[in-house]
């Protein structure tokens, strides 16, 4: 077994101690509207962020934030002379916190992306100039960090791309069985379902242009902003 192998297991892995499990990102508003009801209607929705959301969108820019932090600049259109890598990964990190659409979105990124560079920190052997790096961000996104650990631990991008799009249908999965509710079966028909799809998405995203990036997907606008007042919550978003 390689030790990239391991690694993207750790970052994968519902143990990566940045809070993930405390946010729904607009999925509890969506329960309480009637949005999702049943296994089918959870299933809808993640399938639809997966579509539409996060693969057209984050999942092309977090294969980005990995090149950046490999070979120290953006693509040739985006390339600065003298730009460095943490430059480069700044720009992408700065263009996501950007497209984060409530409070709470912006929020929830950041808190994640805090803990997840003291993770680094407190790991005791990560590269201290990529931890240097990662610093230049005054407020680094999730992303931003969690995609120069793939890249320092040399993880593939088609594994690392794999892993976040799973760990946060995971998530989802389990902010659903959680709020619906539904059962731990029902939980595990769901990820049957997304595993399936997932290489798809994967390689959409690999192949996807710039030019066709969209995370327009005003149904989840919507739902994150309606959470912010919702009355009673189980999550943080």
């Amino acid at each position: 077994m390689s030790l990239a192998l391991t690694r993207l297991l750790q970052l994968a892995s519902p143990a990566l101690p940045v809070g993930a499990y405390t946010y729904s990102q607009g999925l509890e508003w969506a329960v309480e509207a009637g949005t999702i009801q049943d296994e089918a209607s959870a299933l809808g929705w993640i399938v639809g962020q997966l579509e539409w959301n996060l693969g057209r969108y984050e999942a092309p820019l977090l294969i980005r934030m990995m090149e950046a932090w490999r070979v120290g600049a953006c693509p040739p259109a985006k390339r600065n002379p003298g730009q460095t890598e943490s430059d480069a990964a700044l720009e992408l990190d700065v263009e996501y916190l950007a497209t984060r659409e409530t409070a709470e979105l912006r929020a929830e990124t950041l808190q994640m992306g805090y803990s997840m560079q003291r993770l680094l920190h407190e790991l005791g052997d990560f590269p201290q100039p990529l931890l240097d790096a990662v610093a230049v961000s005054p407020a680094p996104t999730l992303p931003y960090v969690w995609s120069c650990a793939a890249a320092a631990w040399q993880i593939p991008p088609p594994d690392a791309l794999t892993a976040w799009l799973w760990s946060w249908a995971e998530n989802q999965t389990m902010a659903a069985l959680k709020a619906v509710p539904l059962g731990q079966a029902a939980g595990q028909r769901i990820l049957q379902e997304i595993g399936r799809r997932l290489p798809a998405f994967v390689e959409r995203a690999l192949a996807l242009d710039e030019a066709d990036y969209s995370n327009f997907a005003p149904g989840f606008a919507i739902a994150c902003c309606n959470h912010e007042t919702q009355y009673t919550r189980l999550f943080r978003s």
